[in-house]
């Protein structure tokens, strides 16, 4: 059993760890209203719901904060990472990874555009129901809290595994998207692309590398 979101405050950044059920949704969105959070820190998340994905990311994108990778940020994670300010992976000598669920193996133009701005937005509409999917728009204060609280409600009721597709949509799959890697070496960090197909499980080896997929050109990470 995956553990529930922890949540921990290291000055100004606020470190994210566990899985995203909804079950710390209201202590994270008074944690950044606090206004002491400037960089949210995913740590080692490797699922959780879709709807709990949005409620994250509606209050990452109200408060206009930064958000960070350490570690591994699988499927709920890496929507909400998508929504900071600016999104990056961590420094250090781990290595860094982050896995978009797809619904199906996205063409060359699709990856070209879908994890920018408000396209990362509507991708997560195919995991989830109209009501998520039709949160208020970015930075609109008040009413994206409203929409985060009612989906809290929601996601705490029935946390999901990790390995375990959401609910509300068959195709939530952790373990079957786009992973995004960073590994350190003597030269500086190597970026790689995957397509997994879920069949693999956590052995991403076996994953499809795709070419000419640079987080940065993607728009996955921002400089």
């Amino acid at each position: 059993m995956a553990s529930a979101a922890e949540l921990e405050v290291q000055g100004s950044r606020l470190v994210v760890s566990g899985m995203l059920d909804g079950s710390a949704i209201k202590e994270f969105i008074e944690q950044l209203g606090s206004g002491a959070v400037r960089t949210v820190v995913f740590e080692d998340s490797f699922g959780g719901t879709a709807e709990a994905a949005g409620a994250f990311a509606d209050a990452i994108r109200a408060s206009g904060v930064q958000t960070e990778v350490r570690g591994q940020c699988m499927a709920a994670c890496a929507y909400a990472f998508l929504a900071g300010k600016t999104h990056r992976f961590g420094y250090g000598l781990q290595v860094n990874g982050i896995m978009l669920p797809v619904a199906s193996r996205p063409t060359a133009a699709e990856l070209a555009v879908r994890w920018r701005g408000d396209e990362a937005h509507k991708t997560l509409a195919d995991f989830t129901p109209a009501p998520v999917s039709t949160t208020s728009a970015p930075g609109s204060g008040s009413g994206s809290s409203a929409t985060v609280v009612a989906v809290a409600a929601t996601t705490t009721a029935a946390p999901v595994e990790a390995s375990a597709p959401a609910p509300t949509r068959d195709n939530w799959q952790p373990e079957h998207g786009v992973l995004f890697t960073a590994s350190p070496s003597l030269f500086g960090r190597i970026y790689n692309t995957y397509y997994c197909d879920g069949t693999q499980g956590r052995d991403f080896s076996k994953c499809e590398r795709l070419p000419d997929a640079d987080p940065y050109k993607l728009g996955v990470l921002t400089p």
